[in-house]
């Protein structure tokens, strides 16, 4: 076979593959009509000749043929026939019901010594219980069929010998055994691979919602730690900015140029958090670009933006905390982004912050203090969704957050994270 006969096959498989399609979804529509058509089909081929021509022992055979086998009435041919070829029609709905009548029929018929062609109805049913029945009823049709070509053999021994008639009946079950199991085995392969592709595709959709949950969990942190922080700053400093607007102009004028700058920096971060979610190919091509996550680095700035507002900041590090991969530093910053957002809302405005980021090892510590609520009326330090999101950043990388009130009557924030490598944040 050349190339292009092979070539050529495609699209005669993909017309013989959807003519089967629609025969099946035919056959789940009407099982009954290939039921009958069987029936008829065996019955035009095996029982019309026997009729027409007289059976198998008719006059055209040799001799020892018509001396072995019994010639029986149009009659009793028809009803052998009958017994033979109805039980067809239940043969996949119950396929061991059918086995057995057309068998026990198979039996009566050679116990008269008569031959008929639709004896192949036998092994018709015999294909059809393998195929739909059940696997342990096998021992018990195999040995039934045993017995029933045996009878056969015996019986026509004066014209075909016992071991050629049992060799040939034997192999024609074997046959319709095997081509029954087979087909069984490909439709049940057939059906677990549909069943594994059904849970693939369902699979896939979890993922797909586990994924954009994911995704918006980590957008809700990163806009409350933006918005939030940057707008407790805000608050702050309008409010001192309203106190020294009559007693000192310039510090007034000083605190709306650092809410001038501090609503910008809440923008830009803003546009970066939402601008990931867009698609590659929204937007123009030469967009701005977008600031890089915020890092350690960066806290010496949040502390200076913190102190404007009235708070004293005194900020540490110990260990080599710029070696700490982004994701780390990333965390780090939010977590203390948001102990001094809550110090902003909490805290008096002369009060003072004490913050530690320590590195020792495979451990990170991060310990912010203040030294009090403030004198004014407030609500006191309360476990919001900013202590929630802390805890749900450090747990990424296999820490704890704790937070609660000082001796002294200040509040307290401490975070640990385990830095040992895992393959990636966990």
């Amino acid at each position: 076979m050349t190339t292009d006969d092979l070539s050529g096959m495609g699209p005669l498989v993909a017309r013989l593959s959807r003519v089967g399609q629609r025969l099946r979804q035919a056959d789940r529509a009407r099982p009954w009509v290939l039921d009958t058509a069987v029936v008829v089909v065996v019955f035009l081929l095996f029982c019309l000749p026997d009729l027409l021509r007289g059976g198998v022992d008719d006059g055209d055979g040799p001799p020892r043929f018509r001396l072995a086998f019994t010639e029986l009435p149009v009659a009793g041919v028809l009803a052998l026939q009958a017994g033979l070829l109805l039980p067809l029609l239940w043969r996949r709905r119950r396929p061991m019901a059918a086995f057995g009548a057309i068998a026990a029929v198979f039996v009566l018929q050679w116990s008269l010594g008569a031959a008929l062609r639709a004896d192949v109805a036998l092994f018709v049913a015999l294909y059809s219980l393998v195929l739909h029945g059940r696997l342990r009823q096998l021992p018990w049709a195999g040995a039934v069929t045993a017995g029933a070509v045996l009878l056969v053999a015996v019986r026509a021994s004066p014209a075909v010998s016992v071991w050629d008639a049992l060799f040939f009946l034997l192999s024609t079950a074997t046959a319709a055994l095997a081509l029954g199991l087979v087909v069984r085995i490909r439709r049940a392969q057939l059906a677990g691979l549909r069943d594994r592709a059904a849970r693939l595709e369902v699979e896939r959709d979890q993922r797909s919602r586990l994924a954009t949950a994911t995704e918006r969990a980590r957008v809700a942190r990163e806009m409350h730690d933006i918005v939030g922080h940057n707008l407790s700053v805000i608050i702050t400093l309008a409010d001192a900015g309203a106190y020294a607007t009559d007693a000192a102009p310039e510090r007034g004028k000083e605190a709306l140029r650092l809410i001038g700058d501090t609503g910008r920096q809440a923008l830009g971060e803003l546009r970066r958090v939402l601008g990931v979610l867009r698609e590659a190919g929204d937007g123009p091509a030469g967009g701005p670009e977008l600031s890089p996550q915020p890092g350690v680095a960066d806290i010496g700035a949040l502390c200076a933006t913190v102190r404007t507002a009235g708070p004293q900041v005194v900020y540490r590090t110990s260990g080599d905390v710029e070696a700490l991969d982004d994701g780390v530093q990333l965390t780090v910053y939010r977590i203390v982004q948001e102990a001094l957002t809550n110090t902003l809302k909490h805290a008096a405005d002369d009060a003072r912050v004490h913050l530690a980021v320590v590195v020792t090892g495979t451990r990170l510590s991060i310990r912010i203090q203040d030294t009090g609520p403030a004198a004014r009326p407030g609500p006191p330090h309360e476990e919001g969704h900013g202590l929630v999101g802390m805890r749900e950043r450090a747990a990424l990388y296999g820490g704890t957050v704790s937070a609660g009130p000082t001796d002294g009557g200040g509040w307290s924030v401490e975070a640990v994270l385990d830095l040992t490598p895992q393959g990636g944040a966990r």
